[in-house]
């Protein structure tokens, strides 16, 4: 079964073509490039893209437009990026999020 999103609200058709790796939480996955984090994620079985802050509960992609914030992950170093608009690349980290994420909050 395929669990990609093969058609986004606002990118658009996901096109045949390349593949990328990223790391998820020290773990290698590969990605259609130009696919979504968290499509990627959501493909290989990952819900939980972060845990808040004061109930540590768990948080995934819930809106898939990047306008609620429920799947802001730690990317690069960089926390409260929102994965479900946020493009895969060659060598990125993604890191599950506890909190607001080191050095920032929620935008």
């Amino acid at each position: 079964m395929e669990r990609r999103i093969l058609d986004h609200p606002i990118l658009g058709p996901l096109e045949e073509g390349d593949t990328v790796q990223i790391t998820v939480d020290g773990k290698k996955y590969m990605a259609r490039k130009g696919e979504v984090i968290a499509a990627v994620l959501m493909a290989n079985g990952i819900m939980v893209h972060r845990h808040t802050a004061k109930l540590h509960e768990p948080r995934g992609i819930y809106c898939g437009i990047g306008q609620c914030t429920d799947c802001v992950m730690t990317v690069n170093g960089k926390p409260n990026v929102r994965t479900c608009i946020t493009p895969v690349e060659e060598g990125m980290v993604v890191e599950t999020q506890e909190g607001i994420g080191k050095g920032g909050g929620l935008k």
